[in-house]
């Protein structure tokens, strides 16, 4: 089963979970090294199946974008499990899969986009001075499969539709030039993608989008529909929880058996591509957390004043005495008029006033005094500081107020 957290996830688990699937004993999967890294960690391709249509899935090109890697150790574990029961023996007979868990775990390593180069491996498709880059074509080249699955994440401010709502999926059934010509492939993603949006629906209303089909001429989704694999990319988004992960997870495990499955029945011929096509498009109007209609003390010493804050979140892992852990970090992106925009929590502040956070040990519930806004403080509520502040509401005792949130 997948990681809980797939942060967290580095490449000494990815080749130990890999070991355990070749250690099943049944000859179910077949794993071997298609290249290794800047730093010489393997690169693994997992294969199952004994269908004719080969098929190519790839994820975390970019080392901090790990979601669909976890969500493909589900797909790896249904299918086993389950693989004498209608859907899994569908694929498994009609489809041989070709996945590679971790392409760049250089970058996994240090929760990074780039590889130890600094290049980003997606903008490498011409040049190939990454090795990961240069394992991902010649194993394309070697299986010239029918169809690819390019799986990432997407920053955490992406919308869709009006008023905003996380794009917690988007899809892009992707380009192979300029004029984003239309040819049997990009027909057949097309349809896929629309299957993908039917399976998704019921789960995430209103939260599915459609990736800008723009032909970015060095990446390699492009170049590989180009080479004659029509590619699929899946970017998994924000979801509204505190605990995002295994949700998200989910959505890539429906959207890969779905997708997979209308392959092997050929049920993806009788799709509705307009299904694709008429998803919104993605939009960034999206913060980790909106303040709405707060009395500001902003503790530079101006008068209180009304505004919005919103407020975006960068997840990093931090590695000490041997474990890794996961941080939230969060920072003051806009302020002022933001009634336009949309957040994963909102919170409603009418009547209520923000200060910058004055301790470490103030905690809600806390009754205290209105700070004095002509006082300078040594921390700041402005964009791009760090969203250090506290959030009062009136005390039934004059003067007095009571910590309603904290974030830090």
């Amino acid at each position: 089963m997948s990681p809980a957290q797939p942060p967290l996830i580095d490449h000494e688990e990815v080749v130990k979970r890999l070991e355990a699937l070749r250690e099943r004993g049944d000859g179910f999967f077949e794993v071997d090294k298609v290249g290794e890294s800047v730093e010489g960690r393997s690169i693994n391709q997992v294969r199952m199946g004994r269908g004719p249509t080969r098929i190519l899935l790839w994820s975390q090109m970019h080392g901090d974008e790990p979601t669909a890697t976890a969500a493909l150790f589900d797909v790896f574990d249904y299918l086993h499990r389950h693989q004498g029961e209608p859907v899994a023996r569908r694929i498994l007979s009609q489809l041989t899969l070709h996945a590679v868990p971790m392409l760049n775990p250089d970058g996994a390593e240090r929760f990074q986009r780039r590889n130890a180069q600094s290049i980003d491996v997606n903008r490498d498709a011409l040049r190939l001075q990454t090795p990961e880059g240069r394992a991902l074509k010649a194993l394309r080249d070697r299986l010239n499969p029918a169809v690819g699955f390019n799986l990432h994440n997407q920053n955490w401010r992406t919308s869709v539709g009006d008023p905003p709502k996380p794009a917690s999926i988007s899809l892009l059934s992707v380009a192979y030039d300029e004029s984003r010509s239309e040819n049997a492939g990009r027909r057949l993603t097309r349809k896929i993608c629309a299957v993908i949006r039917d399976a998704l629906e019921p789960f995430a209303s209103g939260q599915i989008g459609r990736y800008d089909d723009e032909f970015e001429m060095r990446a390699f989704g492009d170049n590989i529909t180009l080479w004659g694999t029509p590619v699929v990319l899946i970017e998994t988004g924000p979801w509204p929880s505190e605990q995002p992960d295994g949700a998200l997870v989910r959505l890539n495990f429906i959207a890969l058996m779905a997708a997979l499955d209308a392959l092997a029945t050929g049920q993806v011929e009788r799709a509705d591509p307009r299904r694709y096509d008429t998803l919104p498009v993605n939009e960034s109007r999206l913060f980790h957390t909106l303040i709405r209609n707060a009395t500001v003390i902003n503790g530079a010493g101006v008068p209180p004043f009304i505004a919005d804050i919103g407020i975006n979140a960068t997840r990093r892992v931090r590695a000490a005495a041997g474990t890794r852990e996961l941080q939230l970090t969060l920072r003051i992106d806009d302020m002022g008029d933001l009634r336009t925009l949309g957040g994963l929590r909102i919170i409603e502040a009418t009547g209520k006033v923000v200060i910058p956070c004055p301790e470490d040990s103030i905690k809600e519930g806390d009754v205290v005094d209105l700070p004095e806004w002509k006082t300078r403080r040594p921390s700041t509520i402005a964009v791009d500081q760090p969203a250090s502040l506290a959030i009062l509401k009136p005390a039934p005792e004059p003067g007095k107020f009571i910590v309603d949130v904290v974030l830090r």
